[in-house]
């Protein structure tokens, strides 16, 4: 979300001839794009901009700027707490970008942005500033769900949907400028109300000539249809990898957290997608150490792992955030706990991940060349269509293509192979 963020945010400054560097020094105007899903991403934005204050004070004429989820949460706090920052702009400001830039500049004044709304303009989505082959595409904004633990729906607003209309002719322009993979992006992409349901969005942006794979995130397990689940057997352009976060594996704990599924709901959703695509990755977010976890629930949610084995998780320990409800519960683990938890829950994944990947090895998958591997120039990098990432010796022209390669190799968090 936070790169769509940014990739837009570049989009507006191209207009004023901005373009990006990287190297701080350089720079006219530095904008720190923030997340506060967790306390420790919402730290860090104070590390950063810290870093920068040095630069000001050689370079008074440049402009600081914060951006993104923390903006929105904190206002015109960050400007009382760093006296170096210009510009503050909220989630829903990012349109506004050239005009408040105008005004910090000509009025000499530092300005905060953060208000929200309840409409979408076609103007707050140009066309995103990308690079390579792959693409994120906003389809919405905001989320209805008020998780208890989940600072989003404050910070993000309600569920706002985008025409599919103005989805379909974003995806037509980046094919125009070489991307041939789009992600749709959502907080809850399954609950897309735009002018089709969000299954007939998908078919559309399939229809594409150009765009080679689609893929989407994220999916809210109550929400999912049978509908979207029997759409992967009928696009073939639809990337057989779904993430769909379970957070907990106790169904106390998701009561608690708000979730409105049961697990039980969540494995026959699971079940239908692996019995029928075999090549089905599925991956999700855990949340350990939530208020009241006991043992038990921790064991439950260990049990869930081992018997769906994901392809990959996204783990972490509960955060406080300011604002939710569950910030409030009286029951707070302390951070031993958690921590002890989270380190079991990821040895036991990488065990899965590892088995899993090695079960890859002498089969042959189509993979979408990004271009060159990061730890090795003379190697390509790409996905499958079940997204793991894949190192193999070729040529830089076949950037973009869709080529065939067999599995050699397999490591925790990529595989090797050859064309």
């Amino acid at each position: 979300m936070n790169e769509n963020d940014t990739e837009r945010m570049l989009a507006f400054l191209k207009e004023l001839r901005y373009r990006p560097t990287d190297t701080p020094e350089l720079a006219d105007l530095i904008l720190i794009n923030t997340c506060s899903i967790r306390d420790k991403a919402e730290q860090k934005v104070y590390s950063t901009a810290g870093r920068y204050k040095r630069l000001k004070k050689r370079k008074p004429e440049l402009l600081i700027g914060i951006s993104g989820c923390v903006a929105q949460q904190k206002g015109g706090e960050l400007l009382k707490r760093m006296p170096y920052v210009d510009l503050v702009i909220g989630t829903h400001n990012i349109h506004r970008l050239t005009e408040l830039l105008k005004k910090v500049r000509e009025e000499k004044t530092r300005v905060v942005s953060t208000e929200l709304y309840n409409s979408i303009d076609s103007k707050e989505f140009p066309t995103p500033e990308v690079e390579g082959i792959k693409a994120y595409v906003s389809i919405m904004r905001g989320c209805d769900n008020y998780c208890t633990y989940c600072i989003v729906p404050y910070v993000r607003g309600r569920e706002v949907s985008r025409p599919a209309r103005d989805v379909v002719e974003d995806i037509r322009r980046l094919v125009d400028r070489g991307v041939k993979e789009v992600t749709l992006l959502g907080q809850n992409v399954n609950s897309y109300c735009g002018d089709v349901s969000f299954p007939e969005l998908l078919r559309m942006v399939c229809r594409v000539d150009g765009i080679e794979r689609v893929r989407f995130v994220t999916s809210h397990p109550k929400d999912i249809s049978e509908e979207l689940i029997y759409l992967f057997g009928e696009e073939d352009k639809l990337a057989r990898s779904m993430h769909l976060p379970i957070q907990a594996g106790s169904d106390r704990v998701l009561e608690r957290m708000r979730r409105r599924y049961t697990v039980s709901e969540y494995l026959n959703k699971v079940e239908l997608l692996r019995r029928l695509y075999e090549d089905m990755s599925i991956s999700t977010d855990i949340i350990v150490g939530f208020p009241g976890e006991t043992e038990e629930d921790f064991e439950k949610t260990m049990k869930v792992v081992k018997e769906v084995e994901f392809d990959s998780i996204f783990s972490f320990k509960y955060s406080p955030r300011p604002g939710t409800e569950a910030a409030t519960y009286k029951d707070q683990l302390p951070d031993d706990v958690k921590q002890r938890r989270l380190e079991v829950l990821q040895a036991l994944q990488k065990e899965i991940t590892l088995k899993k990947n090695r079960l890859l090895v002498g089969k042959t998958m189509k993979v979408l060349v990004e271009g060159e591997s990061k730890l090795d120039k003379t190697e390509l990098t790409g996905r499958t269509t079940c997204n793991r990432v894949v190192n193999f010796p070729g040529d830089k022209g076949l950037t973009g293509s869709m080529v065939d390669v067999t599995i050699t190799d397999a490591y925790a968090n990529s595989l090797r192979g050859e064309l």
